[in-house]
């Protein structure tokens, strides 16, 4: 009886065995090739358990999300012949696993490779054919997208989908850089001149404005103080006359006064004239 449990229990031991061997999962993540003895069998599995022949089939799995390829930075020459360093990336996934294993072997590695030189090529084609500015301002997103288009042509045939293709940053080598830099410094300094020539113009002709109708303002306030001066010494005048003609005698003692105020002011001061004269016809 002991030994039939044993035997029993070997038997199971077995069956678990086997069913291990002949049971694989595939993840939502994931694209799997069932081989059998080494030849493509069957691609066609979807989320979940699956079932193989132990030992005579066995599966590969491989990473069907997006994957990146950031590639260096490369050179290309532009319609002008200028140089330009490119830094751009690539987003790709698998989307014939059959064709992607047959043509790179499953490598990841070898898939970005071929990639890789996919890109170069198509990005230096379209370099080529433009000038500095169209191809870092003016026609980017067409460049990629014609790149993207053309790279899932070819990458078509090792089962692989290019997502996108971006293009980070698009620089000068440095001895460009300089040279523009220098140009670029150039040209702003002459439009600072051409700024500070025309600043300058401006203040010579808002101080000449300034002046003249500075010039103006004190000639008309000039002409004005006179004209009121002139009516002043009209009106005292007129003034002087009336009273002058209303009592002549008293009008006389009250000049000779004022004369005497302002002749004798100080005890220092000495005049020389005769006693009897006219001047002093009011003393007696």
């Amino acid at each position: 009886m002991g030994q039939a449990k044993g035997l029993i229990g070997i038997l199971l031991a077995v069956a678990v065995v086997i069913a291990s061997f002949s049971i694989f999962t595939v993840n939502e993540r994931e694209k799997v090739i069932l081989f059998r003895l080494g030849e493509i069998v069957s691609t066609d599995y979807g989320p979940g358990l699956h079932w193989k022949t132990p030992f005579v089939n066995n599966v590969r799995k491989f990473d069907a999300r997006i994957q990146t390829l950031d590639a260096e930075p490369e050179r290309y020459l532009t319609g002008e012949k200028k140089n330009l360093i490119v830094d751009s990336f690539v987003k790709w996934r698998i989307k014939d696993v059959s064709n992607y294993f047959t043509a790179t072997g499953g490598d990841a590695v070898r898939a970005n490779l071929r990639l890789s030189q996919i890109i170069k090529d198509g990005l230096r084609g379209e370099f080529a054919k433009r000038t500095i500015k169209e191809a870092v301002s003016g026609e980017r997103l067409q460049i990629m997208a014609l790149i993207t288009e053309q790279a899932n042509r070819q990458a078509e045939a090792f089962g692989i989908e290019i997502v996108d293709v971006r293009i980070k940053r698009i620089d000068f080598p440095p001895e460009i850089s300089d040279s523009v830099y220098r140009r670029m410094r150039a040209e702003r300094e002459g439009v600072a001149k051409d700024l500070r020539s025309r600043g300058a113009e401006s203040a010579e002709t808002i101080r000449a404005e300034a002046d003249r109708q500075r010039t103006v303002i004190i000639a008309d306030a000039f002409r004005d103080a006179e004209t009121i001066r002139g009516e002043g010494d009209a009106g005292a005048t007129e003034i002087y006359a009336k009273a002058y003609g209303k009592d002549v005698e008293f009008y006389s003692l009250y000049r000779s006064l004022n004369a005497y105020k302002t002749t004798f002011g100080s005890k220092s001061d000495i005049l020389v004239i005769e006693p009897d004269s006219e001047f002093f016809k009011y003393f007696k």
